[in-house]
């Protein structure tokens, strides 16, 4: 017995452990027509941000690729250390398998993400935008043209500095960000940060308006080389 525990650990000493190995995830086809294999749950919360919603992190409603998953952490990371006074909040992204995610036309892919819009209070505190049942977990809330929900405004500098950072993340590890939508109207406040010219150089997003306004939140949709349906 002894013996056999010895050579078990010498085996497992010089081995490599590919078994305990995370896999890449695969994603098919697009992210308005597409599927996903071996998705991965965001974590529920970090250091600096949350989940829109514990239910909806039970009810398997914010898996994404591997790949997007890493970059969302890891520029969370970021922010943490650039902004360690601000706080943030994902919501929703898809299911573990992909395909169609009601109400929304696309996440079928696991490459999109929503993000709650980063806001501080009449006192200048960064602090999470509530989400809950009674506003359809943030996405029923309605900001002014200037960003302003009740004693919210919503923080551009800090989601300047969130999509800038998704964005750098993003190219270490190999892929871009293919489009960010956000309300057209609001976009102007979004440019007049520090970060303005940085994403009107490297980022697209498009004027035209979406069929569901993005102001209580940003929809970013990862480019990722996908296989064919």
């Amino acid at each position: 017995m002894i013996k056999t525990t010895f050579i078990l650990i010498i085996f497992l000493s010089i081995s490599p452990i590919t078994a305990w190995t995370e896999e890449k995830s695969i994603c098919y086809g697009t992210t308005s027509k597409g599927r996903l294999e071996k998705g991965v749950k965001l974590p529920s919360g970090g250091n600096n941000y949350i989940s829109y919603s514990i239910l909806a992190n039970l009810s398997g409603r914010t898996y994404v690729h591997s790949t997007v998953r890493d970059v969302v952490t890891e520029s969370y990371g970021m922010l943490e250390k650039e902004e360690p006074s601000k706080v943030f909040k994902y919501a929703e992204t898809g299911f573990k398998e992909g395909g169609p995610f009601k109400p929304h036309k696309t996440h079928q892919n696991g490459l999109s993400v929503d993000f709650i819009v980063p806001v501080t209070n009449r006192k200048g505190e960064s602090l999470y935008l509530p989400t809950h049942l009674f506003n359809k977990w943030g996405y029923n809330i309605e900001f002014s043209r200037k960003g302003i929900y009740k004693e919210y405004t919503i923080d551009f500098e800090s989601m300047g500095a969130h999509i800038v950072a998704l964005h750098k993340t993003a190219k270490k590890y190999g892929i871009d960000i293919e489009r960010v939508i956000f309300d057209p109207h609001l976009q102007s406040l979004l440019y007049k940060t520090k970060y303005g010219e940085y994403m009107r150089k490297n980022i697209t997003i498009p004027k035209k308006k979406s069929w569901v306004r993005h102001d209580d939140h940003y929809h970013v949709d990862f480019a990722i080389k996908c296989k064919d349906i």
